[in-house]
């Protein structure tokens, strides 16, 4: 869970003609970027983190803007933990796609309910940030059936009856069922110091967020 993922960008041959939308050569494109995930399904654990990179459901089902937002907090913990990876889809013609074919390959964390404290987030808005804190005092943050798609995780974690290299289709922990055939973990608890993560999605059941401060910053979290 401690590494960025990502794609190589593809350039088209010198003289080419650009490709019409739903064309067979973008199509070919987007198959072999998700053979290429499939091929290289792996476990990166670093400081007691863990990730997989392989094709997976998307943690959300929405299209996403292509914005990466930051996202930190002092301690995380939360119970019934799921985690495979995915590709998150940007809307179609999106300004943000440029060479990726509007795709992110990004890893989907799945928590059943969860606490963070000194939650921050901001989102880069060109010479601004756009900045959410919550949970500076006694009362902590709150989610439940929560769920991040992620391209970096770092922080120091620790699990309580881990399970390693599951199929995401039998995922049972957080609610959550990935695609059959994709690498996973799943665990009954997870604790998380120092947590920060580059997102592109977060959804969530419900979601309080005591002490909301919303405000531009020059600053990022």
């Amino acid at each position: 869970m401690a590494s960025s993922v990502g794609t190589t960008p593809e350039t088209p041959e010198s003289g080419s003609a650009p490709e019409a939308p739903g064309s067979t050569a973008r199509r070919g494109r987007v198959r072999g970027r998700r053979a290429a995930i499939m091929a290289v399904p792996a476990v990166v654990i670093t400081a007691g983190l863990a990730i997989m990179t392989a094709e997976g459901a998307l943690g959300v089902q929405f299209a996403i803007s292509g914005m990466p937002f930051t996202v930190t907090a002092d301690n995380l913990d939360g119970t019934g933990f799921e985690q495979f990876g995915g590709l998150d889809n940007m809307a179609d013609n999106s300004p943000n796609a440029g060479d990726t074919g509007g795709q992110v390959l990004v890893v989907t964390s799945a928590i059943k309910s969860a606490t963070l404290s000194k939650l921050c987030q901001s989102v880069d808005l060109g010479g601004t940030n756009l900045r959410i804190e919550a949970g500076k005092g006694e009362k902590k943050v709150e989610a439940t059936d929560l769920t991040t798609d992620s391209t970096v995780l770092t922080g120091d974690a620790s699990f309580d009856n881990i399970e390693i290299g599951n199929d995401a289709s039998t995922l049972t922990k957080a609610g959550v069922k990935g695609p059959l055939g994709v690498f996973s973990q799943q665990a009954d608890t997870v604790h998380i110091a120092n947590l920060r993560q580059t997102n592109y999605a977060t959804t969530a059941g419900v979601f309080k967020l005591p002490g909301l401060k919303l405000s531009f910053s020059s600053k990022a979290c």
